[in-house]
């Protein structure tokens, strides 16, 4: 039955299981994204949370993987890619049931500042799992299928997501705040434990390139490049160096409105959860029909230049945004924004797998890693701070340039 759910009769029997349990991974995922995740910034809004502390809630997680990527991709060196990953989520989604009691405990302010505390303590987990996942990806699935699955991971997502976030508008219409909340706090809960059972079961192929041995850190340090080799500075002596460059400009123009968000969602266009549930639902409903778009796509153009337009194209979202009016402008937005990232989601992880050594990848996605979250903790602290120097509209329009830049950068340079 699943196999018919997910078209997989052209693919070989070794490899539906992993490709299966992909698929129901995300599509929890889904789950925990339409709902917890995606009304965390509202919540926050609604206790009175400023762009700032909004900026904060990504910023802690961006902070600890700074400090932590290069060692979580050491550590996943030397271990089983598959067991290593579901460990980590399993640690890092145990933080999502902590949000649900947090009502209970706490005033407005001290609510917010817990969120931000547990997603600091959440970061910890969530590093070897952003370094490792890419990594069990490439292990598990073969390179021929990859845009393949990638694009159903999408259609899947997407279905989840959009499902999940109509209700959940509708649960805070229906239930009083902050009961609503902790009911689509606990939901998420549930999709973020099922997404990590899918994962579990997820294993690197027999014939997967395996990881090159790790050499002993002791003797390493007594060496005169000691500390270059354990950091892996020999990564940025190599042409992905311009991938980790041109990523670091992508990811900051990505993140760099998402602290003000909410704040003009809110506070501007005056949006309720149903609005903002109804939104998103469009977004990935648009996701999907691109995602079913997708593979065609990147095989008769590349990931690279799909990456590039799209990340360009990402700059109609907020330049729309910054000029809608209404609740219906911003359906429309959302349903154009969800079509653009479908290409992105689908091409940016495939075109960065394109450019790393299958023998060394924990310790080349341990500095995208950082790249990433170095973007992340950047945006986190500069959106907000644009947007106070110039206003919610202009700094979305700001912030629309920026992607214009980033995606031509990826084009040029990546």
């Amino acid at each position: 039955m699943y196999f018919n759910l997910f078209n997989q009769s052209d693919i070989p029997k070794k490899y539906r299981a992993n490709f299966i349990h992909l698929y129901f991974d995300i599509a929890w995922f889904g789950v925990l994204s339409g709902t917890a995740v995606n009304f965390l910034n509202v919540y926050a809004t609604r206790l009175g949370a400023n762009g700032f502390q909004i900026g904060l809630l990504a910023a802690m997680s961006a902070v600890v993987n700074l400090f932590l990527a290069i060692p979580a991709g050491r550590w996943i060196e030397k271990r089983n890619t598959g067991k290593a990953i579901f460990w980590s989520s399993v640690l890092f989604r145990v933080g999502y049931a902590l949000w649900i009691p947090l009502p209970w405990l706490f005033g407005a302010q001290g609510q917010i500042w817990a969120l931000i505390v547990l997603a600091f303590l959440m970061a910890i987990p969530l590093t070897p799992l952003g370094v490792g996942f890419n990594a069990l990806f490439a292990e598990a699935v073969p390179d021929r299928y990859r845009a393949q699955v990638a694009g159903t991971r999408n259609i899947t997502f997407a279905i989840a997501y959009m499902a999940t976030s109509f209700g959940a508008g509708y649960i805070l219409d229906q239930i009083p705040f902050p009961i609503g909340y902790q009911i689509i706090f606990a939901i998420g809960t549930f999709g973020a434990a099922m997404s990590s059972y899918h994962l579990y079961h997820v294993q690197p192929l027999e014939n997967a390139p395996r990881i090159a041995p790790v050499p002993d850190s002791e003797s390493q340090t007594k060496s005169a490049g000691g500390i270059k080799s354990l950091l892996r500075l020999d990564i940025w002596q190599t042409p992905f160096r311009n991938i980790m460059l041109v990523f670091l400009f992508f990811h900051f123009s990505h993140y760099l409105p998402t602290p003000i968000y909410q704040l003009y969602n809110v506070h501007v266009l005056n949006l309720n959860d149903s609005h903002i549930g109804n939104g998103t639902a469009l977004y990935y409903l648009a996701v999907l029909i691109g995602s079913t778009q997708f593979r065609n796509i990147a095989h008769r153009y590349g990931n690279k230049k799909v990456t590039g337009w799209g990340v360009a194209g990402m700059s109609f979202y907020v330049f729309m945004l910054a000029a809608a009016g209404n609740v219906w402008q911003f359906y429309l937005l959302s349903f154009f924004g969800g079509f653009l990232w479908a290409m992105v989601n689908g091409a940016y992880a495939n075109y960065l797998l394109e450019n790393i050594p299958a023998h060394d990848r924990p310790a080349h996605l341990a500095w995208y890693n950082i790249v990433l979250n170095l973007a992340i903790l950047g945006s986190s602290i500069i959106g907000p701070a644009i947007a106070e120097a110039t206003g919610l509209v202009n700094a979305l329009l700001i912030i629309g340039a920026i992607r214009v830049l980033a995606g031509f950068s990826i084009l040029k340079w990546g």
